[in-house]
């Protein structure tokens, strides 16, 4: 691999991020609403004192003043942002936005990466299979993917919890781990946290597999159409072979750029899955800061998953050019 594409694909990734973390912060800011309007009544009414004091004291406990200029605060976002500083929660102060993310980015990750490998690998296998077999087979497969394409992800999550959490109570109602349980790298303590992953794990792969079904099926189509494929049958190679060393090979790199963004996107999490379960990672804050309008927390956040997204798409573009001989790199 040439330096010079390294660098330049690099270079792509540092401008889309400055992009993002730009338009994230100005867009934010300029959402009509005033984040400290209900809490400056809520603090007046609750110590007696006149609506401009109750804002006083509201923007200074959040360190917030929203008629400052925009450029002052992107002068001092970016000053806090280069020396690794997010800030701090603005509904939580305590909690800095560096505390939450470590805390809740593990959990996110745990999820995400079985969830997303789980429903990759038998999206792939479903999708070839559906390439290559008519009939029954294929028709119960698509039966299945119409079914969890139309269905929401949070409906999904919804009926899971009725009834395995509310109905049957085999699961529990909400946490990463259970209360009083000391974290360890103990038997004990991994079946806990994969008990109380294991529903919005399936959720995941539930209302995923159905988008790898579809695109490994086109993919494989598209392939077995090739002239390299007829060549192969015509040398007497078995179906099999075929299939394994032409087909699915090549149908799969299309998805490997999928594959990444996916991973890069779901680690923020769906805000409505995480929320169902009570499931305390990215999603489930993502949530919790629209629904305050906590701007510091919300932003953190944004820019974590955005950061995510973009590394993950460097490493695809990366894979592909290992994976497809046929991508120059100059």
């Amino acid at each position: 691999m040439s330096f010079k594409y390294l660098a330049k694909r690099i270079g792509v990734a540092i401008l889309t991020l400055i992009s993002v973390i730009v338009v994230m912060f100005f867009v934010l800011r300029i959402m009509p609403g005033d984040i400290l309007e209900p809490m400056t009544r809520e603090e007046a009414n609750k110590f007696g004192i006149t609506y401009e004091e109750a804002r006083t004291r509201v923007a200074n406990r959040y360190n917030y003043d929203p008629n400052e200029s925009l450029l002052i605060q992107f002068e001092v976002y970016v000053a806090a942002l280069v020396k690794g500083d997010l800030g701090t929660s603005m509904i939580n102060p305590n909690n800095t936005v560096t505390a939450i993310l470590a805390n809740a980015m593990p959990w996110t990750l745990f999820v995400v990466s079985i969830s997303l490998i789980l429903s990759f690998i038998i999206g792939v296998k479903l999708g070839a299979l559906m390439a290559i077999r008519k009939g029954f087979v294929n028709n119960i497969i698509t039966f299945y993917v119409t079914i969890v394409s139309t269905l929401p992800s949070y409906i999904v999550a919804l009926l899971l919890s009725l009834v395995f959490v509310y109905t049957l109570k085999l699961f529990p109602m909400a946490g990463v781990y259970s209360i009083g349980l000391k974290p360890g790298f103990n038997l004990e303590f991994i079946w806990d946290v994969i008990w109380h992953a294991l529903l919005p794990i399936v959720t995941y792969v539930i209302t995923s597999t159905g988008g790898w079904i579809i695109q490994m099926k086109g993919t494989s189509i598209s392939t077995l159409g090739e002239d390299y494929v007829f060549a192969a049958k015509a040398r007497g190679l078995s179906e099999g072979i075929i299939r394994k060393k032409y087909m699915r090979k090549n149908a799969m790199i299309p998805l490997i750029t999928t594959l990444a963004m996916a991973f890069g996107g779901m680690v923020g999490g769906s805000p409505l899955i995480e929320s169902q379960f009570n499931y305390m990672g990215m999603g489930m804050y993502v949530s919790k800061a629209m629904n305050e309008r906590d701007f510091t927390l919300y932003q953190g956040l944004l820019l974590c998953i955005s950061v995510s997204v973009v590394i993950a798409n460097l490493i695809a573009d990366l894979l592909y050019v290992k994976l497809d001989p046929r991508i120059k790199m100059g």
